[in-house]
């Protein structure tokens, strides 16, 4: 349910919190990460102390999916967000802060090469004047055409958080954006008593928990949760070759078997179906750029 790095905090199958250690040195074979466990996580455990209710970790059980990025401070590692998830959720906003399209389109990419489902919620729409409104409502058909749920939502205002509501309903969901897109706020909204805000120092160590760091799950309501992470600055790609990230793309993915050469990485190859495409602004030239931009291994959250 919750990480800080050397304690868990793991529920059973009644309900009940254990605070969970791992046992010994523990690895995962072929996974360079800096947390062998993972919020989702379905572990086998053995209650060590009933009076201090702890609880050693022996085992992890196969991961139905998950998400890494890249760790920030160990490149060669990996940051598990989240696993065995049924879909995830990136917020965005298109001002205060401003979501960058090159950051979507990389979660999408992390998303999508372990098949998770994502939608895109566009928050704060209340503080936008009618042309970003105009602006958001031409990103939102620019994603939607490609086969991504969006979804336009005021934490403050009430828009659209009945739908958001529902869009998570008997679901494992990951909740993801930058700090500062209204993740807690909208949670609040649609269930008061979490008060997530209130939730960002540790319960069960007697230090604060640095908040840039760990995810915690949450129950909303039977067989709905949400893992909230928090605010992700950068999202470094782990184990992607550039020949698959094409694969990533939706509308790429279409058209793959369209270009001249098999092992086309549409950069400058001739006979390119997706570089025509893009010329023809049946791709968009942003997600292009986005895809440049993996292939290079360069930032691009302009």
């Amino acid at each position: 349910m919750r990480s800080t790095g050397s304690w868990y905090e793991i529920r059973n199958a009644d309900g009940h919190i254990f605070q969970g250690r791992l046992k010994g040195k523990f690895k995962l074979k072929g996974l360079k990460v800096t947390n062998p466990i993972a919020v989702g996580d379905r572990v086998v455990f053995e209650v060590e102390d009933k009076v201090e209710n702890t609880a050693i970790i022996s085992d992890i059980l196969p991961r139905d999916n998950y998400i890494i990025r890249q760790s920030v401070h160990k490149t060669a590692h990996g940051n598990m967000l989240a696993a065995n998830l049924d879909q995830a959720v990136l917020l965005a906003t298109l001002a205060m802060p401003r979501t960058s399209l090159g950051f979507i389109d990389r979660f999408l990419v992390s998303a999508e090469s372990f098949r998770i489902s994502t939608t895109i919620v566009f928050n704060k729409s209340d503080i936008l004047n009618d042309e970003g409104l105009e602006f958001q409502r031409e990103i939102m058909d620019l994603y939607e055409r490609i086969g991504y749920n969006c979804l336009s939502t005021s934490a403050t205002e009430g828009i659209g958080v009945e739908e958001f509501r529902q869009l998570l309903d008997h679901k494992i969901t990951l909740l993801a954006g930058h700090s500062g897109v209204g993740k807690s706020s909208l949670v609040n909204a649609i269930e008061p008593t979490l008060n997530l805000r209130t939730k960002e120092v540790s319960t069960f160590a007697n230090k604060g928990v640095h908040t840039t760091t760990f995810a915690e799950m949450f129950e909303l309501s039977p067989e709905t949760y949400i893992i909230d992470t928090p605010g992700i600055k950068e999202l470094g790609l782990m184990n992607t070759a550039k020949e698959e990230i094409s694969h990533y793309f939706p509308e790429m993915r279409d058209r793959l078997n369209q270009c001249r050469f098999h092992n086309c990485l549409h950069f400058n190859e001739p006979g390119c179906a997706i570089k025509l495409a893009v010329s023809e602004n049946e791709i968009a030239e942003s997600r292009y750029m986005s895809y440049l931009s993996m292939i290079e291994g360069v930032d691009n959250r302009r």
